[in-house]
């Protein structure tokens, strides 16, 4: 009877709380003979919900109750059958709130000079060649050297190579960035490339020695400086030996520079290995680096960037090597 009597006022979903409550079962009521079982404990403590497409089930068994919840009991939660289109919602949202901005949330990114340098022999190079494969998005400038040409080497894609006279006219007439003397060679980053890329809203990489990236940290402070080395300097020696590009007398004083120039690891902002036969997980830690950097919050408010308009180049008085 009680059974009946709680099944009639759920069914027709208009008892209130307090009839259901008044719905008592006695303990010789119960089909097994035993008293009150947990499940109808929880039967008798519902709730009013405000979806009326709420159903409830409790164990196996389940009922046609609406709009009822039973505490303890398993949920079934159904969608609406005719949700509000997006644009009625849109509406709503906009009435109670305001006109919806649609600027992007986050600030906008901001270019920024990568420079990439490290010791002779650790394949910067090679990492930038796979650079330039995998990021049209970035500018790579081009170093000006009074330097011969090597053997494949190409005019304007590795290297502008200029006379020593030439050089020092660029200097006289203020178009270099940077310059210094490295192993009796002038070596230098045209200005006009990096002013012309930032102006563009381009990222811009520079290839370096270590003497030229500490000028142009002095010069743009917020640069991404990246310290490129090899495994060991065992390593760097069979490379630059493998090049046979030099005789002894010169393989003796990149290796003596390479030694010193390891000792400014502390100087820049991140170290990458180059390890043999792992040229690409090189090249894509450079390019993580390179997007992380352009994340941060600092940097993408920063109100300055490319900081070396207000500067004359450094001059390249301190010579790596005679």
């Amino acid at each position: 009877m009680a059974h009946r009597t709680l099944g009639r006022a759920a069914a027709r979903g208009a008892q209130t709380l307090r009839s259901l409550r008044r719905a008592t079962v006695l303990p010789a009521e119960l089909a097994d003979g035993h008293g009150p079982s947990t499940s109808y404990r929880n039967l008798v403590q519902c709730s009013v919900l405000g979806k009326p497409r709420e159903a409830w089930r409790l164990g196996t068994a389940t009922s046609p109750t609406k709009g009822y919840s039973v505490v303890g009991a398993e949920q079934q939660h159904k969608a609406p059958t005719q949700p509000l289109p997006d644009p009625e919602v849109m509406n709503l949202v906009e009435a109670a709130l305001g006109p919806l901005d649609t600027k992007p949330l986050a600030p906008p990114s901001r270019p920024v000079v990568i420079v990439i340098s490290g010791p002779s022999g650790v394949g910067k190079d090679a990492v930038l060649n796979r650079l330039k494969e995998q990021r049209e998005d970035l500018y790579f400038v081009v170093t000006a050297t009074s330097r011969p040409k090597r053997a494949g080497e190409v005019e304007g894609r590795d290297y502008f190579f200029v006379s020593k006279d030439k050089f020092e006219g660029w200097i006289a007439d203020n178009m270099l960035l940077e310059y210094a003397v490295v192993y009796g060679e002038y070596k230098g980053i045209p200005r006009q490339q990096v002013d012309a890329a930032l102006a563009a809203g381009t990222d811009v990489v520079l290839r370096i020695d270590v003497q030229g990236a500490a000028t142009v940290k002095r010069l743009i402070p917020d640069c991404i400086s990246i310290f490129v080395t090899a495994d060991s300097e065992d390593v760097l020696v069979k490379r630059l030996v493998a090049r046979k590009t030099e005789p002894l007398d010169k393989l003796l004083v990149r290796v003596k520079t390479a030694r010193a120039e390891n000792d400014h690891i502390k100087n820049f902002d991140y170290v990458v290995v180059n390890r043999d036969g792992e040229l690409d997980a090189c090249v894509a830690e450079v390019s993580g680096i390179i997007e992380a950097e352009k994340a941060r919050v600092v940097r993408r408010h920063s109100s300055h960037h490319g900081g070396h308009n207000n500067h004359h180049q450094a001059q390249g008085q301190n010579q790596m090597a005679p």
